[in-house]
């Protein structure tokens, strides 16, 4: 473990000096960034970046995917941790789904593995932004996890929903994404109604998949989930939404 910053970092075996992208590729494990709670650690989110459907290069702290989500787990450790909630960020050995392998869902359950041991019996939230939305609605079935938010997910046709069986969900998807679909995540989050304990998905206008033009919106309702599913402290404005009739429910505009 390597502490930079007051930031916790575990890391897998990989070169600090090497500057291309095939040479950051863990042999051993991923790496994860953790933002520790304040006092007593009562719960901890689990933060996935995106990535491609191939790819067999690592990923370098410097990838855009990466550095994408890191503002968002900043932004959860700020408004967590005085109730107790660690923050991890985790960057995964290879930058690709590239099936069957699906290795950043290794990687997740790796850093489910490792939280299980740090925290044992603690509540898990997974909050995913595009290839790692799909990884953390795959990886939901862990005992920890309490719920997802997924980002932008990836979710092609006939992506499975069994994992999210029990679970709360929110999804959250730009109107103008055109690098993930949001009709696809509409059509998961009809299919997860069945299985989830609760589902809620919110349409932002005018916003494309990097989650540049409102990133505020993205982060408040990420914040606004984590909050709820940990502590039950809602807001008016998820509150609303998980009130809503079923086909509202699925396309809140905001």
């Amino acid at each position: 473990m390597v502490v930079d910053g007051g930031i916790a970092r575990w890391a897998g075996t990989v070169d600090p000096d090497a500057r291309d992208e095939e040479d950051w590729v863990s042999e051993v494990e991923p790496a994860v960034s953790v933002w520790p709670a304040r006092g007593r650690t009562g719960a901890v989110v689990l933060v996935l970046h995106g990535g491609a459907e191939r790819g067999t290069g690592g990923v370098p702290p410097w990838k855009l995917a990466h550095l994408r989500m890191v503002p968002i787990a900043r932004a959860l450790h700020r408004a967590g941790r005085k109730a107790g909630v660690e923050v991890r960020l985790l960057r995964n050995r290879r930058y690709g789904w590239n099936a069957p392998a699906e290795d950043p869902v290794g990687d997740a359950r790796w850093a489910l593995a490792r939280i299980r041991a740090d925290h044992p019996g603690l509540p898990v939230v997974l909050v995913g932004h595009s290839m790692g939305g799909r990884v953390a609605l795959r990886v939901a079935d862990d005992p920890a996890v309490l719920g997802v938010c997924a980002l932008a997910p990836w979710t092609p046709r006939g992506e499975p929903v069994a994992a999210v069986t029990g679970r709360s969900v929110l999804i959250v998807h730009g109107t103008r994404d055109r690098m993930t679909s949001p009709a696809e995540s509409h059509a998961f989050a009809e299919r997860a109604e069945g299985v989830a304990a609760r589902v809620a998905r919110f349409e932002i206008a005018n916003e494309g998949h990097a989650m540049l033009r409102r990133s505020s919106v993205w982060t408040r309702l990420t914040i606004a989930f984590t909050l709820d599913v940990l502590a039950g402290e809602a807001g008016d404005e998820l509150r609303g939404a998980w009130a809503a009739p079923g086909p509202e429910r699925l396309r809140i505009p905001v």
